[in-house]
């Protein structure tokens, strides 16, 4: 399972949003829980199988911590929380958008650019520090003349050149190896955690800024949020209908951080259950099969395959396979974003 890392200033707002991610699986000890993935479609595939069980995808999500403001160079980040963070998959930054006269801010006010700023420059400085320890180690065995050292050392080099700048990894446009695993080169996402005003201007700002750093924005009242998260089905969408909301920017959330780390869904729909399974861009269908089983790759033969919007189309599987709308394809297909997999095995 993918996971997100959220990250913040202090007062930001980190626990509320925990908690509109993930509901009552939140583990208040540990600060981590489970966040489905809201995703539409799903919906649709079950209405029309008559499916009595509905999986969404999920997403694994912990609260690492309040940074400070005025850290000097990455010392605020600690041996065990680089580690952490080293282990999630993706890091999303909660900025304060909102105004709380009972809710104090760090620094006096609230200024939402500078705090997305001083959350960046303390992952760069922390991932400084990590080029510097690695360029000492290669500079060792560079003069040996080894073409892979040298062009390590090259790589590290423009690396530390742009850390340097203020640049984030993600942004330099560098072949960066898996096996540096910089905190800046991980898949991001801001929210902006806004009021009821909406805070424009603010959330307009953390979208340019993100725009230069490879971070996707989305704004979220977590506040609010939370609130419709405690009702039930009936009472939220009499909730939202009464604030002319269509949908709760907690379902676009989980969305974008899906985007963000490349994972797209395919589906599975029939009767017994609706299902959303999780893999990475480019996939093929064999590797897909070995999400639902281990048993379906070993033994995979073939998988019939629609997108998802015709089988809703003709109403369901029977249909769509007298309509010729169902293909079948091997083990090197590469599945598609919203592909409604039927997979063949033999074992």
């Amino acid at each position: 399972m993918a996971g997100l890392g959220l990250l913040g200033l202090q007062w930001s707002g980190v626990t509320t949003t925990l908690r509109c991610l993930c509901g009552t699986s939140v583990a208040a000890d540990a600060g981590q829980g489970i966040a489905d993935v809201h995703d539409p479609r799903l919906g649709e595939l079950a209405r029309v199988s008559k499916s009595k069980r509905v999986v969404p995808a999920t997403l694994e999500v912990s609260d690492l911590t309040r940074l400070v403001r005025g850290a000097r160079r990455g010392e605020e980040l600690g041996g065990e929380l680089l580690a952490h963070m080293r282990t999630t998959d993706a890091v999303v930054l909660v900025v304060r958008c909102f105004h709380d006269d009972q809710v104090a801010h760090p620094s006096g006010r609230v200024n939402p650019l500078d705090d997305a700023e001083t959350i960046e420059l303390e992952l760069v400085f922390a991932d400084q520090a990590a080029v510097a320890r690695r360029l000492e180690r290669v500079a060792k065995t560079a003069k040996s003349g080894d073409r892979a050292i040298v062009a390590e050392q090259e790589l590290l080099l423009e690396l530390a050149a742009g850390l340097e700048q203020g640049r984030p990894a993600r942004s330099l446009g560098l072949d960066l190896p898996d096996a540096l695993d910089l905190l800046t080169a991980k898949p991001a996402l801001t929210i902006a955690n806004v009021d009821q005003g909406g805070n424009e201007q603010a959330v307009e700002e953390l979208r340019a800024f993100g725009a230069e750093r490879g971070i996707g924005t989305i704004a979220l009242d977590a506040k609010l949020e939370a609130e419709i998260a405690e009702l039930d089905e009936g009472d939220r969408r009499a909730f939202l209908d009464d604030l002319g909301i269509e949908r709760p920017a907690l379902e676009e959330v989980s969305l974008a951080a899906y985007a963000a780390l490349d994972l797209i869904p395919f589906f599975t729909s029939g009767e017994k259950e609706s299902r959303a399974w999780t893999i990475r861009r480019g996939q093929h269908a064999q590797e897909a099969a070995g999400k639902i089983h281990t048993d379906l790759a070993r033994g995979f033969i073939r998988a019939e395959v629609i997108e998802w919007d015709k089988l809703v189309e003709a109403g369901g599987e029977t249909e769509a396979k007298r309509r010729g709308w169902v293909r079948v394809e091997g083990r090197d297909y590469v599945v598609k974003d919203g592909d409604v997999l039927n997979v063949r095995f033999n074992v």
